[in-house]
């Protein structure tokens, strides 16, 4: 698992990302109450936004980590955003992508780097 300084997680599934926000992440953003998720077929390049995750806190932006096409979303975060405070490293996945470059993920943290980062 690879890890992004906007606090989202990327696991490679064969040429497939599946990309999350990381328990931190979910924890800054308090109790989710909505998630909008992009459309498969969403062609997105690195820093465009992709999602919107609306809390009781605040709303926010995830944007996309690399470029590639959206080939799968969690169609489960629309009836349940809260498995974003659940279970975010797993069951809260957002979207898959495949990538355009799949060795741009070699410039992510590690799980031991990501730890230090937030402290």
């Amino acid at each position: 698992m690879k890890f992004t300084e906007d606090h989202e997680w990327l696991k490679t599934e064969g040429d497939v990302v599946i990309v999350g926000i990381t328990e931190h992440a979910s924890e800054q953003l308090g109790d989710v109450v909505f998630v909008e998720l992009p459309d498969v077929g969403d062609t997105v390049e690195k820093g465009d936004e992709i999602c919107v995750i609306e809390s009781v806190k605040a709303a926010s932006d995830i944007l996309a980590p690399l470029g590639g096409e959206i080939v799968a979303i969690n169609e489960d975060l629309a009836d349940n955003p809260g498995l974003v405070n659940e279970d975010p490293l797993g069951k809260a996945w957002f979207f898959k992508m495949k990538l355009t470059d799949a060795s741009a993920l070699d410039g992510f943290m590690d799980e031991a780097a990501y730890k230090d980062f937030i402290g």
